[in-house]
């Protein structure tokens, strides 16, 4: 039987049972599995980020989780090379490809394409190192030259300034300019996306149970070794989860205000993602996750 690669993506909430489901779906249709979440792309934030346990990771070859430490660079255009690479391997070994998880931002990237970046020579190159050693005098020179893209981005935001000048140095356009004229081209074309619908009520008893779960796995120790061999620097360490611990760690709160915070930031994530998946995708599968599974497999079979 000749070899069809075939793809589709599982989002939904945070708790919301994603992986498990991804896990059950994977196993069926002989796939990998990609993951789309924030916090499981990096190596030693294991209970914080709810990322698969060991006996499930080996169950079923997963990528983008434990790819990179949490002081390297990350970046959607990477998660878009990663992708790319997993769908050559995905070929090559002749298996479809689950993609799962919550950060929905990559996938719309994926769906969406982005827009090329003009290639550089040594000299702006040169130039672009030093404005960038005063990010402010840079973010308000574009300002100047480009006020309706420049109003988006905020003067802390160093990636998007220096992304902006690169662009401006590489084209001699302002970015509106040159995204007017290069358009993002899609990535992935007619992906199937299943959506978990999943009761609020329910998703916070998820979110309480979870929270209570990684506190018992080590979440504390987790945290402080975290800050420890990072310090408070990378924006990983300014996730929910990570956050509040620092917060009783520092004296702010007992640990039974620790819990409800992590909780209620979580519901609020949640709450977020849920407005996200709706307003950004169209013709979502959306069904209760006891039933989901029954769908995909019937879409995965014709």
């Amino acid at each position: 039987m000749k070899y069809n690669f075939k793809e589709l993506a599982i989002i939904g909430p945070t708790a919301s049972g994603k992986s498990d489901l991804a896990l059950k779906i994977a196993k069926k249709t002989d796939a990998y599995i990609l993951s789309i979440d924030s916090l499981s792309i990096y190596k030693e934030v294991d209970i914080v980020s709810a990322k698969p346990s060991k006996d499930e990771l080996s169950q079923t070859k997963h990528f983008g989780i434990d790819e990179i430490y949490i002081d390297e660079y990350f970046s959607v255009d990477i998660f878009i090379s990663l992708y790319k690479k997993v769908k050559d391997i995905c070929i090559r070994d002749a298996k479809n490809l689950v993609i799962v998880g919550g950060t929905s931002f990559y996938l719309k990237s994926l769906i969406e394409g982005l827009s090329p970046i003009p290639s550089l020579n040594l000299d702006a190159k040169t130039n672009i190192a030093k404005a960038m050693q005063n990010p402010q005098d840079t973010y308000n020179f574009l300002m100047l030259k480009d006020k309706a893209y420049m109003s988006k981005i905020s003067p802390n935001d160093s990636y998007r300034i220096e992304k902006a000048l690169i662009i401006f140095e590489g084209s001699k356009l302002t970015p509106t300019e040159w995204f007017k004229q290069n358009r993002p081209q899609a990535i992935i074309k007619n992906l199937p996306i299943f959506n978990i619908d999943v009761a609020r009520n329910t998703l916070r008893e998820r979110i309480s149970l979870r929270t209570n779960r990684m506190l018992k796995m080590g979440l504390i120790d987790e945290v402080c070794y975290l800050e420890s061999k990072y310090t408070r620097e990378p924006n990983a360490i300014k996730s929910i989860g990570i956050v509040e611990v620092l917060e009783y760690l520092d004296g702010k709160v007992t640990k039974e205000m620790m819990l409800s915070n992590i909780s209620t930031h979580t519901a609020q994530l949640a709450k977020r993602q849920q407005t996200f998946n709706k307003n950004q995708f169209t013709n979502l599968i959306s069904a209760p996750l006891e039933k989901l599974e029954g769908k995909i497999l019937s879409f995965t079979a014709n």
